[in-house]
C-alpha cells in the first residue's frame, strides 16, 4: 500500500475493544488513525530496534511503588498478536503477590531464600554489586560482565544442571531484597516478603489467577514510556474468561523471560493495546499511545 502511494500517512493504528458485549470488536487503520478512539495526544517513542517495533520503557509501577528491575530501563515491544502483557518473572511475581494471583510454588525459589536470603542481604548491605552477588555466593556462573569459571565447562554441563534454576531464583531474589532494603524494611520483613513472593511464581505456561470478587481492592500498576506513566486499572489488567457458564479471573501478567543481550524483554499485548490506543508510525520509526476511546 506505501508503494503504490495508497496510503495518506505511513502509519497504521490499532483500537482494540475489550468490552466482549460491544458489537465492534476493534479497529485497524492503514495510513491514519481514528480520532473517534482516542483522547489527548499521542505520547510517542522511538522504535529502538526495527523488525519488532521495540522500544526502551522504564520502570513498572504498583501503586506507584518502583519493582526495581526495569528501573534503569527494559525494551519492550507492542505486539497486537498476544494476548497478555509478557515481561521478566522477577517482577511478575511482585505483580501476581500484590494481586494475589495465585501461580506454582517454586521449591527451589523458597530453598534460595531460606538458604541464602541472609547472606544476599549482608552482601547488599556491603555496598556488593547487586549483578554480582548470586556468582559471589557460588549460585551463578556469570556476573553480570564474565563468566566466573571458564575452565570448569564439562563439569558444569554434566553435574550442575539444577544450577541455572537455582540461579535465577537468586537473582530474583537479589531483585526482590534489594528493593525492600531501598524501603528501610527489617531484616524479617524483607525475607518474609522474598519467601511470599516465592508462593507467586506463575506456573510454567505462565498465567495466574485472580479472585474475580478481590478486584476493588486490587492495586493500579503503570509503565514507564518517554517518561509518562501509563495506568492499568484492575478491570484493564485482569482478563476475564467464561468457563462452563462460571466467569474466571485471569491475572494480565505472565512470565517471560529473555536473557541479555536482547532481554529483559516486556511484551505489550492486547490488555495494553486496549486500554491505549496504539500509532505504529513506519514514517518516522516510532510508535504512540493514547487513551483509548
Amino acid at each position: 500500500m506505501q508503494e503504490q502511494k495508497l496510503l495518506a500517512d505511513d502509519v497504521f493504528s490499532f483500537w482494540l475493544n475489550r468490552d466482549s458485549d460491544a458489537l465492534s470488536g476493534g479497529e485497524l487503520v492503514f495510513g491514519g488513525m481514528d480520532p473517534d478512539h482516542y483522547k489527548g495526544n499521542h505520547t510517542y517513542v522511538p522504535v529502538s530496534r526495527k523488525g519488532y517495533w521495540q522500544f526502551n520503557m522504564g520502570d513498572l509501577l504498583i501503586d506507584g511503588h518502583s519493582t526495581g528491575f526495569c528501573a534503569k530501563g527494559c525494551a519492550a515491544i507492542v505486539d497486537s498478536g498476544t494476548s497478555l502483557l509478557a515481561g521478566p518473572t522477577a517482577i511478575v511475581a511482585q505483580v501476581n503477590h500484590a494481586i494475589g494471583a495465585e501461580g506454582i510454588i517454586s521449591m527451589e525459589c523458597k530453598e534460595v531464600v531460606s538458604q541464602y536470603g541472609e547472606i544476599i542481604l549482608e552482601l547488599l548491605i556491603a555496598q556488593t554489586q547487586p549483578q554480582k552477588v548470586c556468582s559471589q555466593i557460588g549460585l551463578c556462573l556469570f556476573d553480570g560482565t564474565h563468566s566466573v569459571s571458564n575452565g570448569i565447562e564439562s563439569v558444569v554441563g554434566k553435574e550442575n544442571v539444577g544450577s541455572d534454576v537455582m540461579c535465577t531464583a537468586c537473582e530474583m531474589a537479589v531483585v526482590w531484597i534489594e528493593n525492600q532494603l531501598r524501603e528501610n524494611k527489617t531484616k524479617e520483613l524483607i525475607l518474609q516478603y522474598a519467601n511470599q513472593l516465592c508462593e507467586r511464581l506463575p506456573s510454567p505456561n505462565g498465567e495466574s489467577t485472580v479472585s474475580c470478587h478481590e478486584m476493588s481492592k486490587m492495586p493500579n500498576l503503570a509503565f514507564t514510556i518517554a517518561n509518562k506513566t501509563f495506568v492499568l486499572t484492575p478491570e484493564q489488567y485482569v482478563v476475564k474468561l467464561e468457563q462452563s457458564g462460571q466467569t474466571v479471573c485471569i491475572s494480565g501478567f505472565m512470565a517471560f523471560d529473555i536473557p541479555p543481550p536482547r532481554g529483559p524483554l516486556w511484551i505489550l499485548g492486547d490488555v495494553f493495546m486496549g486500554a491505549y490506543h496504539t500509532v505504529f508510525d513506519f514514517g518516522k520509526d516510532r510508535i504512540g499511545f493514547a487513551e483509548s476511546a
